[in-house]
């Protein structure tokens, strides 16, 4: 076929295009399309394709095109086309960027059904999300006054009234300076967010944290009154308006709600003030109104909401600390991915804050050792079946995880990508919450990411330990077990594996052979006998029935119908470039110039290692009659796959004829090919 186009070029011309593809993956030696519409495809001009071996047109709208050994270039080249740009989403759930799957999650929600709760819900977001590095920085330094408390170095590090010696006073600040500060950093970050000057937010929420603030309090003015329930202290100011004085460290609702309003009014006063004066009057104006209107309103009411959600989620708690710690960690796994934990978050930090304690904390850590634990179980089978990409993945994650208490890159860059890894994380997170809910619950005196390190800042720590540990276990073997993907995913990748894997072989391979002398099989005129690798009865390679193996587009040779017992032996000395973990299929650079391919019956990788006792590996060196594998026949016949052995010379090109030679029964180490090398020219 005359063409311009590269091969890869061509191949997505000759299937429609990139509009046409469903799905993209590759096998060993095939290119296999799911396609929108099969039919469209012309077979006769996808074969004359250079680098096409055969095409396979397959039942419904799947279609495979054979390119052999080097179908992972052909694959990668493919994908890197710029017209593969906007059909990357569709080739399959891996090829989605976090983004794309948080978008995907939020968009399955309410989220995604009320623009102003998704605002909202961004709002409360990029108000916090800034503030993760300094939150996990702190909540190491309360792991350690913690882990002396509990030791009985130091008394009660977490409560304001305790003298501690200067020295370990001065360690306990390192932490409250985080969270005494937090209002005016939510302050920034959330005015930031609704287009107001941050700064602006900061001094007005700042106002209200100064010492001459809360010295109002201390006045003759100031009296005492009865709030819902509680004592407040308030001074009258102006002659008539009541101030009420709170101690708003560490409280996170009274900055939010002054932010709601700063942004608006800050985007109403740009329409109103020339611009030419608006770097001084929008500022001044904005903070005439927002300290009086954040010092009197909104900051009392940001305190009564949040004392109002803590008191209503302590008293549930109250009511039933075993429901508490089960529908906590049943809960975070679906509130995460819609954005909804950061009010949860909030209350935590008003917990302690109102409380001395929060409750909340140890219940999620049973949900978060869960995800950690399922991204364990990803990262053993990743590791297990050579998945270089998704083991590179979970390791970060896992990292993440265990070090940080982060659950995002374990939620978004794994499970909410592969399906059956949420239920076997549920029945983690249940059995880290009964185990919390039996013993009454844990609590910790002040906010931590739940990590490995800061296990030491619950309280009743054998408890929360064997509860997540539990969590993590449980998550991290019904993962193992049940593997992340499906059998047939499964056995597609592994495939895959095996053949980068091989492909690094024989390119090393080749490297080497390329400084060595000639190989007797290619020295011009050189006629070799290839033999049997194992006993039965051969057969024309024509009558293999698999239309890839048939058609010699992976190479000429012959079909081997296995007698008796199945031992497949090396039939010379060389390389194995090829041996995937499901011990089907070997690829063997032999040290003569032959490349041979023993392929053990047909559509036996769907058995995933079952029956195959696989006696080498890629890489190793093995001699003449050197045995590769021993076969149960019995399994692979249950199973109904055929055990007819193609044994093909995978490079047939390089030589002028592949002959088969033998006929009838053939015993291993006989006769099977002549392999007659080119003339010299």
């Amino acid at each position: 076929m005359a063409t311009t186009t590269s091969s890869p070029e061509a191949i997505l011309d000759a299937v429609g295009g990139p509009g046409n593809i469903a799905h993209l993956t590759h096998c060993a030696t095939r290119l296999r399309f799911e396609l929108n519409d099969a039919s469209i495809v012309d077979t006769p001009t996808v074969e004359k394709i250079p680098g096409v071996m055969g095409a396979v047109p397959q039942s419904g709208n799947r279609y495979q095109i054979i390119i052999g050994g080097t179908v992972q270039s052909m694959y990668e080249s493919i994908m890197a086309l710029p017209a593969m740009k906007d059909a990357g989403a569709t080739t399959g759930s891996a090829a989605k960027s976090n983004d794309e799957i948080k978008a995907a999650a939020r968009a399955s929600g309410i989220r995604g059904r009320f623009a102003w709760v998704d605002s909202f819900f961004e709002f409360l977001s990029d108000s916090f999300r800034p503030l993760i590095g300094a939150l996990l920085g702190a909540s190491i330094f309360i792991t350690f006054m913690a882990l002396m408390g509990t030791l009985g170095v130091i008394g009660n590090w977490a409560d304001s009234r305790v003298t501690l010696e200067p020295t370990w006073a001065y360690l306990n600040l390192t932490w409250r300076a985080v969270f005494y500060f937090l209002p005016l950093m939510v302050a920034y970050n959330a005015s930031k967010k609704l287009g107001a000057d941050p700064w602006v937010g900061f001094a007005v929420m700042g106002f209200t944290m100064l010492p001459g603030f809360a010295s109002l309090g201390l006045t003759d003015a100031a009296h005492q009154i009865t709030f819902l329930g509680s004592e407040i202290t308030q001074v009258t100011l102006f002659g008539h308006l009541p101030l009420t004085i709170f101690d708003y460290n560490s409280q996170v609702f009274p900055p939010l709600l002054m932010a709601a309003v700063l942004g608006p009014l800050t985007k109403w006063l740009k329409k109103f003030v020339p611009a030419d004066v608006q770097l001084i009057f929008v500022p001044f104006i904005a903070m005439l109104i927002m300290i009086p209107l954040t010092s009197f309103i909104l900051g009392p009411i940001g305190v009564y909401v949040g004392a109002g959600l803590s008191k209503v989620l302590l008293a549930i708690n109250n009511v039933s600390p075993f429901i508490f710690c089960l529908l906590i960690p049943l809960a975070y796994p679906f509130m995460v991915p819609l954005g909804l934990h950061w009010p949860i978050n909030a209350v935590m930090l008003l917990n302690i804050q109102q409380n001395g304690f929060d409750f909340i904390q140890g219940p999620m850590g049973a949900w978060n050792f869960a995800c950690f634990g399922a991204t364990a179980g990803v990262l053993v089978l990743a590791v297990r079946h050579k998945e270089k990409d998704m083991r590179v993945t979970a390791t970060g994650a896992l990292f993440a995880g265990l070090v940080g208490g982060i659950s995002e890159p374990s939620l978004y860059g794994i499970h909410l990508r592969y399906k059956r890894i949420y239920p076997r994380l549920l029945v983690g997170c249940v059995v880290g919450g009964v185990i919390q809910g039996v013993f009454g619950g844990v609590t910790t005196n002040a906010f931590v990411f739940t990590s490995l390190l800061t296990i030491p800042a619950f309280s009743n720590i054998p408890v929360y330990a064997v509860s997540v540990l539990a969590a993590f276990f449980t998550a991290m073997v019904l993962v193992i077990i049940s593997d992340y993907r499906t059998s047939e995913d499964r056995a597609e990748v592994d495939a895959i594996a095996a053949q980068n894997e091989a492909d690094a072989t024989l390119e090393a391979a080749q490297a080497a052979a390329a400084q060595e002398p000639a190989t007797t099989a290619l020295t011009p005129g050189a006629v070799t006998e290839l033999v049997a690798p194992l006993s039965g009865t051969v057969m024309a390679v024509e009558d293999v029935a698999d239309p890839v193996f048939a058609s010699g587009a992976l190479g000429k040779g012959a079909g081997i119908e296995p007698a008796g017992d199945v031992v497949v032996t090396a039939p010379a000395a060389g390389t194995v470039v090829v041996a995937p973990s499901s011990g089907h299929a070997y690829g063997i650079a032999l040290d003569n110039g032959v490349e041979i391919l023993v392929h053990v019956g047909i559509d036996t990788v769907n058995l995933e290692g079952q029956g195959f006792d696989v006696r080498v590996s890629q890489g190793d060196r093995v001699e003449a009659g050197q045995e590769l594998v021993r076969v149960d026949r019995a399994v692979i016949e249950e199973a109904g796959y055929p055990l007819t052995t193609p044994v093909l010379v995978t490079n047939t090109a390089a030589f002028a004829d592949v002959e088969l030679i033998a006929s009838g029964e053939v015993a291993a180490g006989q006769p099977l090919l002549r392999i007659t090398a080119q003339s010299e020219e």
